[in-house]
């Protein structure tokens, strides 16, 4: 198995962003799988464009993309993906969408095929908080693990993806009072227990789980 892990680089007022520098410290030693990170920019469409191009490049049974969320205080892989850009704030580069489609011939809506629930088993069982979200937002996370389905539906049938957010870490969080974070080792070793859950999980476990963030 090929795991294709991207993270996003920093954004907005933050210098820093948890999931890409969790994702530098994931241990991939002892997976039964091969891991290529790739670092992707926070930008409309070219976030897409340079996880499209890696897919081509590595082929890749699985595409988990990491992406920050502030204010949350657990790992939350997402569930779904929908097709609206809908920007509270610039990108990197300054655009800033506005109710447009991702894509427009895609589908309202586009499903991970990753094993979410097992997911959030296996890092809980790391000791970590851990929660199935059912919105990805409207920025350019929501806009990339969009992308990818559409592309795999495309493209890449067998291909499998999805999508985690992290928290702060603690120096993000040291003028906003009463921010949850996580060390950023914790965010490192409950991704490295994603990744050990969807080798380990074709199928999803079938438990009740679920939050609204």
């Amino acid at each position: 198995m090929k795991i294709l892990l991207t993270a996003f680089d920093p954004f907005g007022e933050d210098v820093v962003n948890p999931a890409l520098e969790a994702v530098k410290i994931v241990r991939t030693e002892g997976l039964a799988a091969e891991v290529v990170k790739l670092e992707v920019p926070t930008v409309f469409h070219k976030s897409i464009q340079t996880v499209q191009a890696a897919m081509e490049e590595h082929k890749p049974d699985v595409v988990l993309c990491i992406g920050q969320a502030g204010g949350r205080y657990a790992l939350t892989p997402e569930r779904v993906a929908i097709n609206v850009d809908d920007a509270r704030i610039k990108d990197n580069e300054g655009n800033q969408p506005i109710d447009v489609p991702v894509f427009a011939d895609g589908k309202n809506a586009y499903f991970s095929n990753l094993p979410i629930k097992a997911i959030v088993e296996y890092i809980k069982e790391a000791g970590l908080p851990a929660a199935v979200s059912n919105t990805a937002g409207t920025f350019v996370c929501n806009h990339l693990m969009y992308g990818v389905l559409y592309t795999m539906a495309k493209e890449y049938p067998g291909c499998r993806g999805g999508f985690i957010h992290v928290p702060f870490i603690p120096e993000q969080v040291v003028n906003r009072p009463n921010t949850p974070y996580m060390a950023l080792e914790d965010i490192a070793r409950g991704i490295e227990a994603a990744l050990k859950a969807i080798i380990e999980n074709e199928d999803d476990l079938l438990v009740t789980g679920g939050k609204e963030f």
